[in-house]
């Protein structure tokens, strides 16, 4: 289950990607710009303000983010990604730190990609943090007893990877970028992993052997990612993008 207020505790550093990510798409007049894991809606609505003329589509597979989405005046529904297909008029896809999550997606990208009319635009971006201190840390306190819960150990291709998927596009532009955030408060890593990669951990334990979890995980984040003098904690990030126009 997703928790929407525990994912916008961060909603700054969360929404410098999407930006960043959109800013690279030349689409000027598009038809209809889809929205794939619109989580809570919050950078849903700034679609609209990019292309006021264009049809916003907008959905998750939380029904949770969903209802958040919908209260925050976007016209959301649930649906799965790896059964969603684009409409006809399609000429945006865009995709914020949702990919990750599906084991499949280099597929359903590429068949994204053969699927949109010509000159629509296919822009995602995913966290490549996956062999980060943060998410070592989560899968040697979680044990042998809850591997089953992970994703692959590389959930994400490398940028060349990608480009070289979408190589048959006219079109691609693949990087990377580390964001070195700056958190505050006395867990900020831990807050920050709670709503994101401690999801699956948590939907596999009971209240109190989640609460030993995090007992435990707690002071091996802070040693990793020490608290300053001044009270914040450097977090670097590490996110991969890619924009391509088919």
């Amino acid at each position: 289950m997703w928790d929407p207020a525990q994912y916008l505790a961060f909603a700054d550093h969360r929404a410098r990607p999407f930006y960043e990510l959109v800013a690279r798409v030349g689409a000027e007049s598009p038809r209809r710009v889809v929205d794939v894991g619109c989580g809570p809606g919050n950078l849903t609505v700034s679609l609209s303000s990019r292309w006021p003329s264009a049809v916003v589509e907008a959905f998750d597979s939380s029904s949770e983010m969903v209802e958040a989405a919908r209260a925050a005046g976007v016209d959301a529904r649930v649906d799965d990604v790896t059964t969603w297909e684009p409409l006809p008029d399609t000429d945006v896809v865009v995709s914020n730190a949702v990919l990750q999550w599906v084991a499949s997606h280099p597929s359903i990208v590429e068949k994204w990609a053969t699927t949109l009319p010509s000159g629509a635009w296919l822009a995602f971006q995913v966290p490549g943090n996956h062999s980060d201190a943060s998410h070592r840390l989560i899968r040697e306190v979680a044990g042998p007893s809850l591997a089953h819960v992970f994703r692959a150990e590389k959930p994400v291709l490398d940028p060349v990877e990608y480009a070289e998927l979408l190589a048959g596009c006219s079109s691609v532009d693949a990087w990377e970028t580390t964001y070195v955030q700056r958190l505050s408060g006395p867990d900020p890593v831990l807050e920050w992993v709670t709503g994101t990669a401690l999801r699956p951990v948590r939907a596999a334990l009971s209240s109190s052997d989640w609460e030993s979890y995090v007992a435990e995980l707690a002071p091996r984040l802070r040693e990793a990612y020490p608290q300053r003098t001044d009270g914040t904690t450097w977090f670097p990030f590490r996110r991969i993008f890619v924009v391509a126009q088919v």
